[in-house]
């Protein structure tokens, strides 16, 4: 097989900033779009904390494919996602967003290609970080250039006892209809069951952010669901699409303390046992 070219010039080079005008109806549409209960995010009060992306998701994709060639660009898988936040996201406001290439590594399946986004607010003062990790599928490219995604492993220790919270969830029928719009992400896999099939895919599937978005719920209705804001991280492996109609079950372990933060390690799998969510991790500050 021939090596692909990637664009390694790529890496560490900040796109143009835009900039994002927060719309309230917005929040509370992808609070409803992603089956939030807690009731800050559907008054409006904060944005639900995964809508983190809204505001970067086109610049994070077109920074990602700047670096990859054409044809590998409809080959690409969501593969991490690993938020950090500084303060949740308040309807109103106007936020500031820009992107850049962390690194890009060759596998020997393919290629992960990791972007980095960083949100401000007006007076620039930080409002969260995201990495996104990027595989995409049969890319020849044995190098390796730049930084990979932050580690968030699972601790194998804690199977030894019993999850301190199981929670299940079931996505809608018309989960990925309703959160199309809201997110922006309508790529035709979430949408077209023709095009998912031709695509290798089994039908439909939800986004993965929407699935992440359902594991924040999970988390935060058990430890913070009057302070969501609470939340400093989140983040996880995508190991397999979830389908709509499908039972996702979440098990979640306390996994320590440490500079105020809870730990919790998370994993869900669907109903059929198939992993969905591996390696997920959230830091909640304490109150």
């Amino acid at each position: 097989m021939s090596e692909h070219h990637f664009d390694r010039a790529r890496v560490g080079r900040w796109s143009d900033e835009i900039t994002f005008a927060v719309d309230r109806e917005r929040t509370v549409a992808y609070a409803e779009a992603t089956n939030d209960p807690t009731a800050r995010h559907l008054k409006g009060a904060v944005a639900p904390p995964v809508f983190a992306v809204v505001p970067v998701f086109t610049e994070l994709a077109a920074t990602t494919l700047a670096a990859v060639p054409d044809e590998l660009t409809m080959r690409i898988l969501h593969g991490e996602q690993d938020f950090r936040f500084h303060r949740p996201i308040v309807p109103g406001e106007t936020l500031r967003c820009r992107a850049r290439v962390a690194g890009i590594h060759g596998k020997s399946s393919g290629v992960v290609v990791t972007t980095v986004a960083q949100t401000r607010d007006e007076q620039g003062k930080p409002v969260n970080e995201q990495y996104f990790a990027a595989f995409f599928r049969g890319g020849a490219w044995p190098h390796e250039v730049g930084t990979p995604p932050p580690p968030h492993r699972f601790d194998e220790a804690l199977r030894e006892r019993a999850p301190d919270f199981t929670v299940r969830q079931r996505f809608d029928d018309d989960q990925t209809f309703r959160y199309a719009g809201p997110s922006g992400d309508t790529m035709p896999i979430h949408l077209d069951d023709e095009i998912a099939r031709r695509a290798g895919l089994p039908g439909i599937i939800v986004h993965g952010l929407c699935t992440m978005a359902f594991t924040s719920h999970a988390i935060l209705s058990r430890v913070a669901p009057e302070a969501p804001e609470r939340l400093r991280r989140l983040a996880v492996r995508f190991s397999a699409p979830a389908r709509p109609g499908q039972e996702m079950t979440t098990s979640i372990w306390r996994s320590g303390a440490r500079e105020g933060r809870d730990g919790y390690a998370f994993e869900s799998t669907g109903d059929d046992g198939t992993p969905l969510i591996k390696d997920g991790l959230a830091e909640v500050a304490r109150a």
